[in-house]
């Protein structure tokens, strides 16, 4: 099947601009509702290190997906 490859590197770069989308509004928000409600610094420590994570696995992803089209 010519095109599956593509198929699939295509899906999952759709699926990581989705992650990195959803992890920046995301953050973005808890950040906002952490200064309206005065939560603990230690929340927006959480959700810094949940769009970190969010955003090295889209980055491990894209570099996948790079190398696989240059090999």
């Amino acid at each position: 099947m010519a095109g599956t490859g593509q198929d699939r590197d295509a899906g999952q770069m759709r699926l990581a601009a989705l992650v990195i989308a959803v992890a920046m509004c995301g953050w973005l928000l808890v950040q906002w509702l952490g200064q309206q409600y005065g939560w603990a610094g230690k929340w927006a420590f959480l959700a810094d290190l949940a769009a970190i994570g969010a955003f090295v696995w889209s980055l491990i992803v894209t570099w996948r997906i790079w190398r696989r089209r240059n090999a």
